[in-house]
């Protein structure tokens, strides 16, 4: 572990190799699962504000789940995570033409009707962030969904924490980024030594 400001990091985000694989897994991660992905409370609100610019990519059954529920609900750790269909697919999922599982709020995004991407979580999926009272952890979550982005990672020698390195800038700004990569190099010399 090592930390930066309050945040206690995992060495596995310098360790693990990871790019997303999605010929391979086909965006499993926004289907599989039994709760839905967390939320600060801020994105409660902003799914709400970005639904009418989604509701049309979505699968009836995801809307008929959002009219009944809305686009959060509370799970049993009593934290706020995204509504789920049938107890694992995410209700902000869609089918494209591909067959691939992709998010409709990313989609409005790229295509330029929001500012909102999606919840930091899913942005900066495989890193799971846990607020405490006296720090933040930043983990590696492994989950075999993801066993064909590790091997693809590691095909083309991309720490886990390059990757992402945008949400990771997302969430905890430049300053903190600039700090990881320092980190990173400074545990490459200790590795040379040993």
């Amino acid at each position: 572990m090592l930390q930066i400001d309050d945040t206690i990091i995992s060495l596995d985000l310098f360790e693990e190799h990871f790019m997303c694989d999605l010929a391979s897994c086909k965006g499993q991660c926004c289907v599989e699962g039994e709760e839905g992905a967390p939320l600060e409370i801020e994105e409660v609100k902003q799914l709400e504000e970005v639904l009418p610019m989604v509701i049309d990519y979505l699968p009836e059954r995801s809307k008929e789940i959002i009219r009944k529920q809305g686009v959060s609900y509370i799970d049993r750790d009593g934290d706020n995570v995204t509504s789920i269909v049938n107890g694992e697919e995410c209700v902000f999922a869609y089918v494209d033409e591909n067959g691939y599982c992709k998010c409709a709020i990313e989609r409005a995004f790229l295509e330029g009707k929001t500012d909102f991407r999606k919840p930091i979580s899913c942005y900066l999926y495989p890193i799971r962030v846990k607020k405490y009272a006296q720090h933040t952890a930043v983990n590696y979550h492994r989950w075999s969904v993801c066993n064909c982005a590790v091997v693809l990672g590691r095909e083309q020698g991309i720490p886990l924490y390059k990757f992402l390195k945008e949400p990771l800038i997302a969430k905890f700004g430049e300053a903190w980024y600039e700090q990881m990569e320092i980190a990173a190099e400074e545990l490459k010399e200790m590795n040379k030594k040993k």
